[in-house]
């Protein structure tokens, strides 16, 4: 049996859907009164769109925005009331051991690391949410799976009937992602030694967002590499089968590892036997 629906359709949503059909290029994100993200339209953008001349606008610069990127930098700034509290009868030689295993918010976590760890870290590797919809959406205070996200911004009632058609390409927002990612490498960053790397996994939903604000938080000039690796393929993919991740890496300060003489290289299988066979022939007396 069809449920039938409660609310009177969205029509905002489905008339800023038909503007994204014809005009892809103008549509935006911005986030409504009670701070949820919402897909809306740059009215300079289509103006533009729709004028046969140059249009007025806003003063162009070169840079990354989105909405909530100022709450974002505040977040990474914010000081915390809270403490690391050790777990002995959970731990094994506590007093002795050189490892830590530290769990709770990862954002709370690298400020009270601040203190003690701050610029002597060598390497951070981390595994964000990859933003695919089937991940979790992090907040200062909480994380929320799916359905929960779906039920707070009104795209499903309480019984999990879609109020209306879903416009999100990527499974969430971009701007929630990107809030959620900002404070997290300024606070890494702070953390990595002179010569430390960040390493960072990603895939394609969010690989092109993470290389913009990693370069924000950063420097351009301290980006490495994007290594692609090669992970499981998924045989339910619609298009292509897509079996790869991707490693983004950066440098604390990639002119000191220049000045180090730092060079990533892994050695060739059998190297080291043909050096020490040349080194065998060359000793030997040949008659």
């Amino acid at each position: 049996m069809e449920k039938l629906r409660m609310a009177s359709p969205d029509l905002t949503a489905s008339n800023v859907a038909k503007i994204a059909e014809l005009f892809p290029r103008v549509i935006t994100e911005t986030v409504d009164a009670e701070g949820i993200s919402v897909s809306t339209v740059d009215f300079d953008l289509l103006r533009q769109e729709l004028s046969d001349h140059l249009v007025e606008g806003p003063r162009e610069r070169y840079q990354l925005d989105w909405p909530g990127k100022r709450a974002a930098a505040f977040a990474a700034n914010a000081p915390i009331a809270k403490t690391l509290r050790p777990v002995r009868d959970e731990s094994v030689d506590f007093d002795s051991t050189k490892n830590l295993f530290i769990e709770g918010d990862n954002l709370d976590a690298l400020k009270l690391l601040q203190e003690s760890y701050l610029g002597k870290v060598k390497v951070i590797y981390i595994d964000p949410p990859y933003n695919t919809g089937n991940d979790f959406v992090y907040r200062d205070e909480f994380a929320e799976s799916t359905a929960e996200y779906l039920r707070r911004s009104r795209q499903i009632d309480d019984e999990g009937a879609r109020l209306h058609a879903n416009p999100e390409s990527n499974g969430r927002f971009h701007s929630d992602w990107l809030s959620m990612i900002y404070p997290r490498l300024i606070l890494a960053r702070n953390l990595l030694a002179d010569d430390g790397v960040l390493i960072m996994s990603i895939d394609d939903a969010e690989l092109a967002n993470l290389r913009a604000v990693a370069n924000q938080a950063f420097g351009e000039r301290n980006y490495i590499a994007t290594v692609v690796w090669q992970g499981g393929r998924k045989n339910d993919s619609r298009y292509v089968s897509v079996g790869h991740d991707y490693l983004v890496i950066y440098a604390r300060n990639e002119a000191r590892l220049q000045e180090l003489g730092v060079r990533w290289r892994e050695r060739k299988t059998g190297v080291d036997e043909a050096l020490a066979a040349g080194r065998e022939a060359w000793g030997r007396e040949w008659l």
